[in-house]
């Protein structure tokens, strides 16, 4: 169900974004530099007659029709992005060109397929999210610590090894080969790295508390079957979180990268407002009072001492 405030914001978006559109076309057709750093050397012509019906026009009736056709206008907008997105991200690969463009469109499209999903459903369909080794299963019971202790050691290695190698090196070539690198200063690097060694500690220990004291693993398919407010439980409810967070932007920083950081940035917005809803209610549906009055206790993101006894 649409809700008037979100279809409100869904609207607004679209009108924003229209709007934006046809001030990037007018700058596109004035200014060179503008078009050299978002369309390369593609004819601003022929994209124009697709992309201003397309783009612009349907994302302004996506702002102004009744809410049946202004959802299908949404639909149009919405597609025709994510396609423009795919396209242009394969151009600038190839040529070099045009990175800016893939830039904006990649926060164009994002945008725009979250707008289309609360003037579609009234919300973010989050729960999708929580699928195969994502979705909340405690860990089988009677299973040797040991197992555990393996079950974990290998799930930082793939998911650290994903997260903050693979994806962040692919990100840095994409970054270099479309040209939107920034020049940052050597101290960045070092800083970056220890904000690394610090954030691994903390994820370590983190996964140790886990596994030791809640009988299962950090992975969401492999939950603890106790509740742990031990180790840095103790003063912070998402250590695991948090670390992983601030690995991400240290890796940024150790590669000079301003898109791995912002990676790893738009990685904690997707965890805090579309992860950790879902995990909190699991978490109280599983442990009820005692998992209220540790929220009660203690931050979700701010740590502080436990009060003493």
């Amino acid at each position: 169900m649409v809700t008037p405030g979100g279809e409100r914001l869904a609207r607004a978006y679209f009108a924003l974004q229209a709007a934006g559109g046809a001030a990037w076309w007018v700058a596109v057709f004035v200014a060179e530099p503008v078009r050299e750093a978002t369309l390369g050397e593609l004819d601003p012509v022929v994209v124009a007659v697709l992309d201003i019906p397309l783009f612009v026009v349907a994302s302004a009736l996506a702002a102004a029709l009744p809410l049946r056709a202004a959802r299908a206008s949404a639909t149009i907008a919405s597609v025709w992005t994510l396609i423009v997105t795919v396209m242009l991200g394969l151009y600038a690969t190839v040529s070099t060109l045009a990175g800016a463009g893939v830039v904006l469109m990649v926060a164009a499209t994002a945008s725009s397929v979250l707008a289309w999903c609360v003037l579609t459903w009234g919300r973010v369909p989050t729960a999708w999210l929580l699928v195969g080794p994502f979705a909340f299963r405690p860990a089988r019971p009677r299973r040797t610590p040991t197992a555990h202790i393996v079950a974990t050691a290998a799930q930082i290695v793939v998911f650290w090894g994903l997260f903050l190698v693979v994806l962040p090196v692919v990100i840095r070539a994409l970054e270099l080969r479309w040209r939107v690198a920034l020049d940052l200063p050597p101290g960045v690097v070092v800083a970056g790295a220890v904000l690394v060694l610090a954030a691994s500690a903390l994820g370590v220990w983190s996964a140790a508390s886990l596994t030791t004291k809640g009988d299962g693993t950090p992975l969401p398919s492999a939950m603890p079957n106790r509740l742990v407010v031990a180790g840095p439980y103790r003063f912070v409810r998402n250590p695991m979180a948090m670390a992983g967070i601030a690995q991400g932007v240290g890796v940024g920083m150790l590669l000079s990268s301003w898109m791995v950081v912002a990676y790893a940035l738009t990685g904690s917005l997707v965890w805090n407002y579309a992860i950790r809803p879902h995990e909190e209610a699991d978490l109280a549906a599983a442990f009820g009072d005692d998992y209220r009055a540790y929220a009660r206790g203690v931050r979700c993101w701010v740590p502080r001492l436990p009060a003493p006894h």
